[in-house]
């Protein structure tokens, strides 16, 4: 087998022709990445280059690969796996839970989760450094396949066989009204009584979307039937949207918390449905050699479940 000199070729050039793919365009690739558009922009020249390929074809309003840039990025993803696998496997021998360790979280669960477990896992892991990603559940799936996080929080179950997810805790769903919404006559709700037309949803993408219209069964489902409700592009902006009296949702239990704010203008209520709730795991790629290292975390995460949740157990 003849020897192939690589000199020129780097993992960096790899992750910024990745970048571009990803997102089809420079800039946001540049920003991702760190660097300025022009450095990107140039690296990804001299890699064209160094290869003999155009790698995208371009235009003012469109970046895209190039039938051949296609195959060759392929194979990048793959180098930048096995790269970061190899560093993943020299972090599980020396010190598994020291250093640097990339989680992602769901946006309905991050803000309301990572402030009260930041001071836990200081205390228990002290050298660990957390670097947090925020993204709905397929971008922080696909994050977390291709090599670029290490572990995440999600609601489960996971949109993927490839990872490996430990159930950490059950989370309530509670209903939220306008202090004048004629459901908040009585304590406790069925979760039948939500299938009404001013139940209001988060956007496409979010889980706790279709949570809301799965435990909702006796909802229309808004593009079989006509149905057209309103839509939120975060839990926060729901809170708001319930507070001016256009609707009610389904909130859950965390990010009930500190809402003094809103306490003149929502009512909260309880279901009697024991499957008004959802479980958050912790999720990661079964072929990460740190899985014992994983689940050690994930049962200490257990033990420390917020007071509003359940520790989860196995049925």
């Amino acid at each position: 087998m003849s020897y192939i000199p690589l000199a020129g070729l780097s993992l960096r050039d790899i992750e910024y022709v990745v970048a571009v793919d990803d997102l089809r365009n420079f800039s946001r690739a540049a920003e991702r990445c760190g660097v300025s558009q022009a450095g990107l922009s140039e690296q990804v020249r001299k890699l064209e280059q160094l290869l003999d390929v155009t790698l995208f074809e371009r235009s003012r309003r469109h970046v895209a690969p190039t039938p051949e840039g296609e195959r060759l990025i392929s194979l990048g993803r793959e180098v930048l796996a096995s790269a970061r696998t190899l560093l993943e496997v020299a972090r599980a021998r020396c010190s598994p839970l020291e250093g640097i360790l990339r989680l992602g979280v769901i946006p309905t669960l991050g803000p309301y989760y990572i402030p009260g477990l930041l001071p836990r896992l200081r205390g228990k892991y002290p050298q660990l450094s957390l670097r947090l990603t925020e993204g709905m559940t397929d971008n922080v799936v696909r994050l977390l396949r291709s090599g670029e996080l290490d572990l995440a929080l999600i609601a489960l179950p996971a949109p993927s066989d490839s990872l490996e997810t430990i159930p950490l805790f059950d989370e309530a769903f509670l209903g939220v009204f306008p202090t004048a919404h004629e459901l908040t006559k009585q304590k406790k709700l069925k979760i039948e009584q939500l299938g009404r037309n001013d139940l209001l949803l988060l956007e496409d993408g979010h889980c706790l979307r279709d949570q809301a219209l799965s435990l909702c069964t006796a909802l229309p489902r808004p593009r079989e039937e006509g149905n057209n409700p309103r839509l939120a592009t975060s839990l926060e902006m729901l809170w708001h949207m319930i507070g001016a009296g256009e609707g009610f949702s389904l909130i859950p239990q965390l990010a009930l918390q500190n809402r003094s704010d809103f306490q003149n203008l929502v009512s909260v209520r309880h279901f009697e449905d024991a499957e008004a709730r959802r479980t958050i795991g912790l999720a990661w790629r079964s072929s990460d050699p740190r899985s014992d290292v994983f689940r050690g975390l994930a049962q200490f995460l257990r033990e420390t479940t917020p007071e509003s949740c359940t520790p989860y157990q196995p049925a």
